[in-house]
């Protein structure tokens, strides 16, 4: 089936622009709790922002305070620069999708579509014809007539998404919406709810605890901790240049490695790095080192990488062998260290291998020595 012009089919309001949102000094407690703690953040027209952190980390709060949905105790909820703040979630014009699909077993898929538009009071005709629009969108015009429990989960996750398209939202707002669907179906679900959004060009907010689903359909990543925000920046940037040690150790993976500081590099035992702003001053670090940047050479291999002279010892402790690449942990006399290579490269490098390790010059976050995690 075709996938429809989206002009014709769910308009955005305001002519498919997306409208801008702004979240200012926003503060909620329960208790001596900081569910929000000061969170200013601004989301472009059109585009996909994503709030990711752990569990108790305020995304869902922010969430729940942009729709309307959770007060605030201080701060402002601002949509197309205009204040929302004290205005009831029934009059913000928002789409929501939770994790729960949330469906009237009772009604058909067309049904369910349509319920917030007879909330609305659209005409029946319109109401029917908007919901149908919505329903191809998700791609799932030939279920229109069955009931929740004939549909499986995803299936039921698009006409949520299609119920939350089919009022025109100004914001589409997605509470973890994939965190009940089996992995594949949620990888697929996934990039259809970047497409979607897309093709409509409506702005959204996509709460997760999921760094690969964040990274993979956000325009922006806000990485939140404590009530507050960590880093707002493209995927890419978050990843390759985490403004925090929180950010550098939650997003992906890393290893630690023990460096002293000189002329704005970090010199460890397998070569040296150049520093992200925001590192630890000196003259001792930790330098949090991607698995990628490790590059491993087997003992007595035939040549070396370039610049291999600059490397240490280690033996391997474990490799997992993920289809193209291969993760490998090395006991090294700094600790462990994780390295990712292709996986034709690993062949060989089973428990016990001796290797030579080196770090590519990749600029690396330093925090200070021994600093635990969050």
């Amino acid at each position: 089936m075709s996938t429809p012009a989206v002009s014709a089919a769910v308009p955005a309001a305001g002519g498919g622009s997306g409208s801008a949102v702004r979240l200012e000094d926003l503060h909620r407690s329960y208790g001596d709790v900081h569910a929000l703690d000061g969170l200013t953040l601004d989301v472009e027209p059109g585009s996909m922002l994503v709030l990711l952190g752990p569990s108790g980390c305020g995304k869902t709060t922010a969430l729940r305070a942009l729709a309307g949905l959770e007060d605030v105790d201080r701060g402002r909820v601002l949509v197309d620069g205009r204040d929302v703040t004290d205005m009831p979630a029934s009059k913000r014009d928002m789409g929501m999708v939770f994790q729960a699909y949330s469906l009237f077993p009772h009604l058909s898929a067309l049904e369910n579509v349509a319920f917030g538009l007879r909330m609305r009071r659209v005409g029946t005709a319109e109401r029917r014809r908007r919901a149908g629009e919505a329903l191809e969108l998700v791609g799932l015009s030939g279920l229109a007539d069955r009931y929740a429990g004939q549909m499986s989960g995803g299936q039921q996750q698009r006409v949520a998404l299609a119920r939350a398209l089919a009022i025109r939202p100004r914001v589409l707002l997605l509470d973890e919406p994939l965190s009940a669907l089996d992995a594949r179906v949620r990888t697929q679900l996934r990039e259809e709810i970047r497409r979607i959004q897309l093709e409509v060009g409506t702005t959204a907010v996509f709460v997760t605890h999921d760094q690969e689903e964040a990274l993979a359909v956000a325009d922006q990543v806000g990485v939140m901790s404590a009530g507050r925000l960590e880093q707002l920046a493209a995927p890419q940037e978050v990843y390759d240049r985490p403004a925090t040690r929180f950010v550098a150790e939650f997003v992906g993976l890393s290893s630690r490695v023990p460096a002293t500081v000189r002329d704005g590099r970090a010199v460890t035992a397998a070569g040296e790095v150049p520093l992200l702003p925001g590192s630890a001053d000196g003259p001792r670090v930790d330098v949090l080192v991607r698995p990628e940047s490790v590059v491993v050479t087997p003992d007595g291999s035939p040549g070396s990488p370039e610049g291999a002279g600059t490397g240490a010892r280690g033996r391997v402790v474990h490799a997992s062998f993920l289809g193209a690449l291969a993760r490998v942990r090395l006991a090294t006399d700094d600790g462990e260290v994780l390295a990712q290579l292709p996986a034709v490269d690993a062949v060989g490098l089973g428990p016990g291998t001796a290797v030579s390790w080196r770090l590519a010059a990749t600029a690396a976050l330093a925090v200070p020595p021994g600093e635990g995690t969050s």
